[in-house]
């Protein structure tokens, strides 16, 4: 089988969670035997992160406007890897590099499925452009394709706007690989990071308005006074937002007690994961955490609002789950770290979960059996015709 990845981003800083969902899918794909090729623009791709997915190969196009990623590619270049594959995922919706790819899958008559990870409404910047978009051909690239995935199965809705009943939608969730998050000496990390003896709260994420960072700030200044010895540590890169952060921070008088990471990988990753005491996701809209996945692999205890797609958590503790709001966010904290003992026995109930459900050994084999599903089901057609 050979199989045609499509997403704007891969790179580890710029990408977020769709394009961490495209490098492990990929990976695992290629691992079990799969061809697979991944499509996408070089914003923050660099020779070592092309390298970590062999035997997975990459195209990675110029980017000739970042701001609405569109891409510097001839013509000939998306027909050809097209053409030269069985079956193609297109990730997220927004996009002319998805857009390009649809166009040459119709013109190749090949299947493909689609995989919009959350970002089929029309929210955030730029709805003017989004709207044209959708009416040139977004609703197009949905309504044409051959399969449909949710990463979960509150998704459902998002499809049927688009004419998708959600009986014709296959959820596959995130997951994640427990190889990438070792064993590490956490105390040596925290005495590099000065927090020596300090109790943690970790965000981990980018520092953008969509990932509510803003929100655990201000929860956290109205909890500092109760647990005094706990710390905030962001950890993420910047995208606009630090500034305004350290600025609250500094009004409320808690600055010794906010802390900037700026982005971690690898070991360090896990090691901010495995310091932590508590991981908070504020998010404002996410399709499914996969921070909150990393970190439970982990044995950290999360908390995330009710907008980050992984509600399974509440069968653990209702606490784990808040409303995406300070007094959510502020009420949370407060219920869990009040109790110690019990947030600690539900972490290793979360991380059984997690190890069980949500890891890319599992996972990428229902990615194989829907591939395979769809082009028996084309062979078939094929045939009739």
């Amino acid at each position: 089988m050979r199989v045609l990845n499509v997403n704007s981003t891969l790179g580890l800083k710029t990408g977020g969670g769709t394009a961490e969902r495209t490098f492990q899918m990929s990976l695992f794909l290629a691992n079990q035997g799969v061809k697979c090729t991944v499509l996408t623009l070089d914003i923050g791709l660099d020779k070592q992160r092309i390298s970590d997915l062999e035997p997975a190969t990459v195209f990675a196009t110029l980017c000739f406007w970042k701001r609405h990623y569109v891409p510097w590619v001839k013509w000939k270049h998306i027909r050809r890897l097209v053409e030269d594959v069985d079956i193609i995922h297109i990730m997220g919706h927004w996009g002319l590099l998805n857009a390009l790819v649809y166009m040459a899958a119709r013109l190749a008559s090949k299947p493909y499925v689609v995989c919009p990870a959350g970002a089929l409404p029309i929210f955030g910047r730029s709805q003017i452009i989004k709207r044209v978009y959708n009416c040139i051909i977004g609703y197009s690239i949905i309504r044409n394709a051959s399969g449909w995935i949710a990463v979960t199965s509150a998704e459902f809705p998002h499809f049927e706007s688009y004419g998708i009943p959600a009986s014709q939608v296959t959820v596959l969730p995130n997951g994640i690989s427990e190889e990438d998050f070792p064993q590490v000496d956490v105390e040596t990390y925290k005495r590099s990071k000065g927090l020596t003896g300090k109790s943690i709260i970790l965000f981990m994420g980018r520092l953008n308005p969509i990932k509510g960072p803003d929100l655990l700030l201000q929860a956290f200044t109205k909890v500092h006074k109760l647990f005094p010895e706990f710390h905030l540590v962001f950890a993420g890169p910047d995208e606009g937002m630090r500034s305004g952060l350290v600025e609250i921070s500094e009004q409320n008088n808690i600055g010794d007690y906010v802390h900037f990471f700026g982005y971690v990988s690898g070991v360090d990753k896990s090691a901010a994961y495995r310091m932590a005491d508590l991981l908070v996701v504020p998010s404002r809209q996410e399709a499914m955490s996969i921070v909150a996945l990393e970190a439970a692999v982990c044995g950290t205890p999360v908390m995330l609002t009710d907008q980050c797609g992984f509600s399974e958590v509440k069968s653990i503790c209702p606490d784990f789950e808040v409303a995406a709001d300070i007094s959510g966010i502020a009420n949370g904290i407060i219920s869990l770290l009040k109790q110690p003992e019990k947030l600690k026995h539900n972490s290793a109930l979360l991380q059984d979960l997690v190890i069980q459900r949500y890891t890319w050994s599992s996972i990428v084999h229902l990615y194989i059996e829907l591939y395979t599903n769809i082009l028996a089901s084309a062979k078939k057609t094929a045939f009739r015709l």
